[in-house]
Formats: C-alpha cells, sequence, structure tokens
C-alpha cells in the first residue's frame, strides 16, 4: 500500500504548474516527511519565487533558519539542487567545505547531514525543493544511497525499496521513483504531440492540459492515453 507521503510526492509531479493547490501540495509534503521518515528532524520547501529564493513551508523555525542562512550567502545545499534541478546530499556538514554560512547555521543547531531533492510538477520543471535536515547522519545514509540510485541516470530499471530502509524513508524513496516515472511519462507525451503537430514543447504541454481536461482525466492519464494511441498506430 502507498504511504501519503510517497502519494504526495506522485501527485505533485502530475499536478500542472499553475495550479491554485501546488502551495498546499508543498507543505504537506514538507510535513509529511518531517513527520515519518525515521532520522529526519526537519523539513523545509525551498523556491525561488519574485527573484529571491524563499522557505514555502517548514516543519519548524530551526528549519526556516538553515534555509536562511543560505539565501543569506546566495548559495548551499538547497539552492544547488533548485538550480541543477539534482538531488544534493551532505553526509557529514562538519566536513563539507562547501557552503560556509550553511555549515555554521547547522552545526550551531546542532544538524550533521542534510538532503535537498529537486521537486517537479506537470511541466517537468523543478518548482521547488524539499529539505531534510537530521542530527543523527548515520540513519540518513540509506536514504541518501537510495537516492543516488534512483536519481542516477544510468538506471535502466525502476527502483525497488530495499526491505532494510527505515519507516518513512521507503516511503520518500518510493514516492521520488514515482514522481520520475510520471514525469519521464508526461515528457514522453509532450514529445509524441511535439512530432505530430510540429509544435514548440510548451504548446505541446499546453495541447495536453487541454485533452486532459477535456476528457476529465489527470495529465498522467491523458499522456499515459496518448503513448498507447501513438503505439497503436504503430
Amino acid at each position: 500500500m502507498q504511504g501519503p507521503l510517497a502519494a504526495a510526492l506522485e501527485t505533485l509531479a502530475g499536478t500542472p504548474d499553475d495550479q491554485p493547490t501546488i502551495d498546499e501540495q508543498l507543505n504537506t509534503v514538507a510535513q509529511l516527511a518531517a513527520d515519518r521518515v525515521i532520522g529526519i528532524d526537519y523539513a523545509s520547501i525551498t523556491a525561488f519565487r519574485n527573484d529571491a529564493y524563499v522557505t514555502m513551508a517548514a516543519s519548524s523555525e530551526l528549519a526556516l533558519a538553515v534555509d536562511e542562512a543560505q539565501y543569506a550567502d546566495d548559495d548551499g545545499p538547497c539552492m544547488q539542487s533548485l538550480r541543477d534541478a539534482a538531488p544534493v546530499t551532505v553526509k557529514d556538514i562538519a566536513a563539507t567545505m562547501s557552503w560556509p554560512g550553511f555549515r555554521k547555521a547547522a552545526e550551531n543547531m546542532g544538524l550533521h547531514a542534510s538532503v535537498s531533492i529537486p521537486l517537479t510538477a506537470g511541466s517537468g520543471k523543478t518548482i521547488a525543493v524539499l529539505n531534510l535536515y537530521a542530527r543523527d547522519a548515520d540513519s540518513v545514509a540509506p536514504l541518501i544511497a537510495g537516492l543516488a540510485i534512483i536519481y542516477d541516470p544510468a538506471r535502466t530499471r525502476p527502483y525497488e525499496v530495499p526491505a532494510s530502509v527505515a519507516a518513512g524513508a521507503d516511503e520518500l524513496l518510493a514516492g521520488c521513483a514515482a514522481a520520475l516515472s510520471v514525469h519521464a511519462t508526461i515528457q514522453r507525451a509532450v514529445g509524441i504531440i511535439m512530432a505530430r503537430t510540429r509544435c514548440e514543447a510548451a504548446d505541446a504541454y499546453a495541447t495536453l492540459r487541454i485533452e486532459a481536461a477535456d476528457a476529465g482525466v489527470a495529465l498522467p492519464s491523458a499522456a499515459a492515453g496518448i503513448i498507447q494511441q501513438a503505439g497503436n498506430r504503430d
């Protein structure tokens, strides 16, 4: 049975970027991560809005303070993750030579490891980053290892969460894998529409949204239908 955190991440990946529920969904992801992932003490969501980095949701004032230390330096793992659209993990904060403002703030608050995970919505763009902060670095190590496998560009097989992964972390990893699958499905459908109509990606995505709305289905379902139709034609 899929847990609520995995479901929230998968749903977010298939939600159009301009839906009014996006901010509420981001807040839900942050709270679920903080509440359910064993070994994670605090969670927050970083986004780039109105030409500035902002914390959209935070499970505590401590998480907000660590985020803001990064914004003050205009650099840090959460901002790098948002820019690169890739996870950024810090196994040992005290040992990192990067991001001195982040390192000092985190150490002062007793944090020893952090994980930043990009979050996408329907268009495939990274709209925010989930930041996870932990006091016990060892407890986060399996999560970091799992993320490296999921986001490995050479991976060809569906990711299966090991039974040894701590409670909550298994949900998070499953949700990340499901979100990437949704992203791949939507982008494949967009590519089919582009080839069919000879249009740009933005126009193809808009067409997909219209088809989903007309059919009364979610974007991933509409995308899967387009892929199936293309396969039938072949």
